[in-house]
């Protein structure tokens, strides 16, 4: 459920000097939820689909979405150094920017898609409740991108950025590990509810897509962290 208001924030004030003394787990879990604005982006574009506010996805919305995934690319690990030795660098402030403005622009302007829904049906887990939205959100990525049948390219360089910076790539990593298949029933049920925002991929979502989505992304993440 989203809740849209009628007008913008007068000011979004980011003070990179705060962020830089907080928690390094949150500027992490900023990069997981924007790590999925590219791929969502792409995927409302490339389907037509109208966004939240009922208008179409422009080009600046895709290329501010794209320079988002590309910065945390180039500089989200060297970002979460800064923020662990409580210092502000240029990579910070680049990370920062896409975490929110990139981020948040590409998403307004585009979308949400399976990364976001899947997030939300992993939430019906209590395993998951000690987790962050971020962290979710790059699992639910990973999830996304098995779906979609992704180059094993694609889904390399974003096992690799995530495991680099910290992000869950398992089900254990977003206290699944036991996970029954009552649960998972019920996670992917919530992540193709009428509303969700999956139905936005460019085929027909089922429940039982999503359940083999989740193993199947489990299973490559093991398969990678065995592979360091």
């Amino acid at each position: 459920m989203f809740r849209i208001y009628r007008r913008n924030p007068d000011l979004v004030l980011v003070d990179t000097r705060v962020i830089a003394q907080g928690p390094p787990r949150l500027l992490v879990a900023g990069m997981g939820d924007a790590l999925a604005t590219w791929f969502e982006a792409k995927t409302y574009a490339d389907g037509r689909v109208r966004n939240m506010r009922g208008g179409l996805s422009t080009q600046t919305a895709l290329t501010l979405a794209e320079a988002c995934y590309r910065t945390l690319l180039e500089d989200g690990a060297d970002a979460l150094e800064a923020v662990k030795a409580k210092v502000v660098t240029p990579a910070l402030e680049r990370l920062v920017e896409a975490n929110t403005l990139l981020s948040g622009i590409g998403f307004e302007s585009s979308g949400l898609a399976a990364a976001h829904a899947i997030h939300n049906g992993l939430t019906t887990a209590r395993g998951t409740h000690d987790f962050l939205h971020g962290e979710k959100v790059a699992f639910g990525l990973l999830c996304q991108l098995v779906m979609e049948g992704q180059a094993r390219s694609v889904v390399e360089r974003v096992l690799g950025f995530a495991t680099t910076v910290g992000l869950p790539v398992t089900l254990s990593e977003i206290g699944l590990a036991g996970v029954t298949p009552a649960e998972l029933g019920l996670i992917a049920q919530r992540a193709t509810a009428r509303e969700e925002t999956i139905h936005n991929e460019p085929f027909e979502v089922t429940a039982g897509m999503v359940s083999d989505a989740i193993r199947a992304a489990d299973a490559i993440g093991r398969a990678w962290k065995r592979s360091l």
